[in-house]
């Protein structure tokens, strides 16, 4: 019998697949949840877009935050953004939420809520970053 010539391509092309779910695995099984954590945001947006965050709790189920962001929204605005969409999001009694440099976000555990793991799922406003810093 022989294989075509797609065979060996489409193996390597499942193979890649299995790695990179096996790396996101593990990622998650490595995951440092922290007590407060730091968004800094730079840049400005060239298109209008999207900020996905993922908040997950110790021991609990992740929750998905989206931000839209507008084209020519800068660091400062952004970071505004962010931080008023959180606080709409969770209310006063799950995160502390402000912003600090104009840039940044800060988010910290109120209470008894759990340390937690903060992931940028996707960022569609280009020219816009974002970076997160465990405190």
């Amino acid at each position: 019998m022989r294989l075509s010539s797609r065979s060996p391509r489409r193996a390597v092309r499942t193979l890649a697949s299995l790695l990179l779910l096996a790396l996101l695995a593990a990622s998650t099984a490595w995951a440092s949840p922290s007590n407060k954590w730091r968004l800094q945001m730079s840049g400005h947006a060239k298109v209008d877009g999207e900020i996905e965050l993922s908040f997950t709790p110790k021991g609990g189920t992740a929750s998905s935050v989206v931000v839209p962001v507008a084209k020519g929204t800068g660091e400062n605005a952004a970071a505004r953004l962010v931080r008023d969409t959180l606080k709409a999001t969770f209310g006063k009694d799950v995160y502390k939420v402000e912003t600090d440099d104009g840039e940044d976000v800060l988010v910290k555990k109120r209470g008894s809520t759990p340390d937690f793991e903060i992931i940028v799922v996707r960022n569609t406003a280009e020219g816009l970053r974002i970076s997160l810093d465990r405190e």
